[in-house]
């Protein structure tokens, strides 16, 4: 079962457009053809100019007038792909009777589709300005959170007491080769916080966790204004299992675990005006409506510039379109979270402790801006995104904790914390984003900057430090959750002068950071103008680099020296048909060590440590 194409209008547009195409069986019977009743009222709600309009009556043949009519309306966002391809003309359907794998626009513009998996190649093939030639569609950037809400799908996979269900997903399968991989893990990280031996750790890694799993749901009221839906979204990028049967086994018994589970309310006042809300587990507003499209989606770029996430969260948002424009500001509130690892027992049983500590929820906003830059057939509209955050983690300490670590110190000291303490760290963070897709190539990125991003998978692994250039007789004190930065105690004690004899705290200060990647997706298949109904109709070529950065002078109270890390990669992709494709990525991963730092790679001093790397294989979609 595949993956069905969202409608991108209300059903009664199936019947606008059956009584449109009325007068075109009239003239197929010898009947003068008499003004189209739809055009005409499309041309009064101003969704066609009247050349349009004119153009549409005008037609030539029954054919070429609902050709004309079906291809403005997908332009206009009122019909999606599949429902311009079951009104088509005969002979434009026939041609299209091999589709491909990338969703059309209108289902990219649909959040009931799972975020498409950054390796869909090629795209379905639309018909030109001149009726009986084909070319293939442009590079449609991954859009993981849509603009204008969603319209329900009438056609599920399977529906029961008035709830839709439509199964996706696909099983992909990759090869990885790397030249150096210290820490073992089958995706990259930042080098040189891992020690490597004289032949720097080559590893191979055959996987298939990444492999995906989902359910779009469609709740169906009686008043089409309203769309109910929601998704629940699976993958195995999970942690290993531990039982008794599975212990030797380890390495290929992956555990599922949740990537999105979520409804949402879209409320429809009229083609142009839309209410959101969202409540579950979804992409983050800040920095996650831009995705680069890589091969290797475990850690999608992680600490090399590409910054994501997902959380629990309940969101707001409004769009507005007039034309080929819409804006769209969200606001949400989300799980606080700073991603800081406790005790294996505690992370078991309950998860981390810190960001919910802070007693406050986490505050992120975006601002969408969606303009059609390039007119020509077969190209998505372009984006531009802004996006920011705030939050705090929390430490809470107890007393017994702070007596401990007092006991441990060879000198008697005022202890102002005889009840414990709370502290918190600030989060924060803003980024620019764009996609812009042209006929001849697609352009994708970011900008970001911000304190403590390592929840946000930034920073260069690094989270906060105790500020303790000021303190003297220091002493390491740990939470009740166990959790600390990298190397780090939970937070440091100390006095103010040498001989002081009164402990303080030392301030919690976030690890600032910034950095940002660019990636340019070239359609090779449209630009050779390839058989879009052949096996050379799904070629694409991606490059990319990515950078990220922290502070030099926050990194000096770390534990780790790591100064910025970058990727540089290439990926083709071939589409072998609907179902399946193939990809090819080569890679250079690179971590510099800060300057004046001591860091090691292969066993000697190094500046930087260098990962080659080729990842290779298939993936088949349902």
């Amino acid at each position: 079962m595949y993956r069905k194409t969202r409608f991108a209008c209300p059903p009664i547009c199936a019947v606008l457009i059956f009584f449109a195409l009325s007068p075109a069986r009239a003239q197929q019977q010898g009947s003068p053809a008499p003004p189209n009743p739809l055009v005409q009222l499309l041309e009064s709600k101003g969704i066609l100019t009247a050349a349009e309009a004119a153009s549409i009556q005008q037609a030539s043949s029954p054919e070429a007038s609902n050709q004309k009519l079906v291809d403005i309306l997908l332009q206009r966002g009122i019909l999606s792909q599949s429902e311009h391809d079951r009104l088509a003309s005969p002979a434009i359907q026939t041609a299209q009777a091999v589709p491909a794998i990338q969703p059309s626009l209108a289902t990219k513009a649909q959040n009931l589709q799972a975020p498409p998996f950054p390796t869909e190649p090629g795209a379905p093939a639309v018909v030109d300005h001149f009726p009986t030639r084909q070319i293939n569609a442009a590079l449609t950037p991954i859009r993981a959170l849509p603009v204008g809400g969603v319209i329900l799908d009438d056609h599920p996979s399977f529906k029961a007491d008035g709830v839709g269900i439509t199964p996706y997903g696909f099983i992909k399968v990759s090869a990885v080769e790397d030249s150096s991989n210290p820490q073992g893990a089958d995706f990259p990280l930042p080098g040189l916080i891992f020690a490597t031996d004289p032949s720097g750790d080559p590893a191979f890694h055959l996987k298939a966790r990444s492999s995906r799993v989902g359910v779009n749901l469609a709740w169906y009221d009686h008043n089409p204004k309203w769309a109910i839906s929601g998704k629940l979204e699976l993958d195995f990028e999970g942690n290993f299992s531990a039982v008794d049967n599975r212990n030797l086994s380890s390495i290929r018994s992956n555990s599922p675990s949740l990537r999105l589970a979520y409804a949402r309310i879209d409320y429809h006042f009229d083609p142009n005006n839309t209410v959101s809300a969202l409540f579950g587990e979804d992409w983050t507003a800040f920095a996650s409506s831009t995705l680069p499209n890589l091969f290797e989606t475990t850690g999608l770029g992680i600490d090399f510039g590409a910054l994501w996430e997902r959380l629990p969260q309940m969101s707001v948002g409004y769009t507005h379109k007039s034309g080929n424009f819409a804006i769209m500001p969200e606001f949400s509130i989300d799980l606080p979270a700073s991603g800081l690892v406790p005790d294996l027992q505690d992370q078991i049983g309950y998860g981390e402790q810190a960001g919910p500590d802070s007693n406050r929820p986490q505050l992120q906003a975006r601002l969408v801006f969606q303009y059609q830059l390039d007119h020509a057939k077969g190209v998505a509209p372009a984006q531009l995104i802004f996006s920011g955050f705030e939050g705090e983690t929390g430490t809470d300490v107890t007393a017994a904790n702070v007596a401990s670590a007092l006991a441990a110190m060879d000198h008697a000291y005022t202890n102002p914390f005889v009840n414990g303490l709370s502290t918190t760290s600030k989060q924060d963070g803003w980024d620019a984003e764009w996609q812009l897709p042209t006929r001849f190539a697609t352009l994708t990125g970011k900008f970001y900057s911000g304190s403590d991003l390592f929840f946000y998978f930034a920073g260069q692994l690094q989270s906060y430090y105790n500020d303790t250039r000021h303190l003297y007789n220091t002493v390491a004190v740990s939470d009740v959750d166990a959790a600390a930065p990298l190397g780090l105690p939970s937070l440091v004690l100390g006095t103010t002068t040498p001989n002081g004899t009164t402990l303080v705290l030392a301030p919690q200060r976030p690890v600032r950071s910034q950095g940002g990647f660019a990636q340019i997706g070239i359609p090779l298949s449209r630009l050779f103008n390839v058989d879009p109904a052949g096996r050379n109709a799904g070629w694409s070529l991606y490059a990319l680099y990515g950078i990220d950065q922290a502070k030099r002078r926050d990194l000096q109270l770390t534990a780790f020296q790591d100064r910025f890390s970058t990727m540089a990669v290439g990926t083709l992709n071939y589409k072998f048909n609907r179902w399946a494709s193939f990809t090819f990525e080569q890679s250079l991963y690179t971590t510099h060590c800060n300057p004046g730092a001591t860091c090691t790679s292969r066993g000697v001093p190094a500046r930087e440590w260098n990962d080659i790397r080729e990842e290779a294989g298939p993936i088949f979609t349902f």
